[in-house]
């Protein structure tokens, strides 16, 4: 039988390029606040308990990529990163969803740019950069600087609760930064930047990795130059290797 996958979010940008690559191989749902045509849609709000219910049944594996980013709209982050997450993962769980794939953030360990050497790679100092040069691990401590981190780190700690209390397994993802041109903007974006292809690769992975793998947290990040996020144990677990990266900036070569 062919897997039936719930992608929310696939109005956004992750969502909708990870969305219609899983749809070739795979029925794909989605849940969204609007509708949209690729795929079989539910419009629902991520606070509406009842209608993701409906949603997640008879659902294999939910995608999660929804999410609120605005920093100033606490009271919006708190609503559909906090409870509405929540929900999610109740409804899911109620439902007999075996697998959540959740779309979390570097955001969740942001605090570290701002101390050496990390604030030489994503400044593109690289005379500054020590050639043994430390990375930031899925053990390392969080270090969020913005509720929306604060709130991706709770969806992270909800998924592990679900995966250890029930039977679900949940692996969650630090994703980099997606764009729509799909190249950096600036420095910064240089050194955590995240292809079009990575991304839905990294996703790909997760989805179809070993039942058994209950729990994990792994970083999406392509290979680049000044890349401080570890991709060691993404590739150890679900065998992640990254097509993509930025060598340089500003020249921003491959």
């Amino acid at each position: 039988m062919t897997q039936k996958i719930l992608v929310t979010g696939m109005s956004g940008l992750i969502g909708g390029i990870v969305g219609r690559s899983l749809a070739k191989r795979y029925q794909v749902y989605a849940l969204n606040r609007r509708h949209i045509d690729e795929v079989p849609c539910f419009e629902a709000d991520l606070e509406d308990f009842d209608a993701l219910c409906s949603a997640v049944k008879g659902i294999h594996t939910v995608v999660h990529m929804a999410a609120c980013v605005e920093e100033k709209e606490v009271r919006r982050l708190l609503s559909a990163n906090v409870v509405g997450t929540y929900n999610l993962f109740e409804a899911s769980c109620r439902a007999g969803v075996k697998r959540i794939v959740f779309g979390s953030s570097g955001a969740a360990v942001m605090g570290y740019e701002t101390e050496e050497p990390y604030a030489a790679m994503v400044e593109a100092r690289y005379s500054d950069v020590p050639t043994l040069r430390p990375e930031i691990t899925h053990l390392s401590t969080p270090y969020p600087t913005t509720v929306y981190g604060c709130t991706k780190l709770w969806g992270e700690n909800l998924g592990r609760y679900y995966a250890k209390v029930h039977d679900m397994s949940v692996l969650c993802i630090r994703l980099g930064r997606v764009v729509d041109e799909d190249r950096p903007r600036d420095a910064r974006h240089a050194a955590v930047y995240l292809s079009h292809r990575d991304a839905i690769q990294i996703v790909e992975k997760c989805v179809d990795a070993p039942q058994d793998l209950r729990f994990d947290i792994f970083y999406g990040v392509s290979n680049n130059r000044m890349r401080f996020r570890e991709i060691r144990h993404s590739k150890e677990q679900i065998g992640f290797l990254p097509e993509d990266g930025i060598w340089d900036w500003p020249e921003a070569k491959h």
